[in-house]
């Protein structure tokens, strides 16, 4: 770490902004084709959830 200087870290929080702006550009512009083909995709991650939860819970009944 003792090597960084102040443009590495000015390069990386540019690069970190630019990154994080172009997905978010790519997730508004695609957000209609996102309706049509994930729906139903958060019932199925709340499933997933719900599932973990119920293993996590009945392991502990189980020992």
């Amino acid at each position: 770490m003792e090597n960084i200087t102040n443009g590495h870290w000015i390069f990386a929080a540019i690069f970190a902004i630019s990154f994080v702006g172009f997905i978010v550009w790519s997730y508004r512009k695609d957000l209609q084709l996102h309706k049509v083909h994930y729906k139903g995709s958060s019932l199925f991650l709340l499933g997933l959830i719900v599932l973990a939860f119920l293993i996590y819970v009945f392991r502990g009944f189980m020992k």
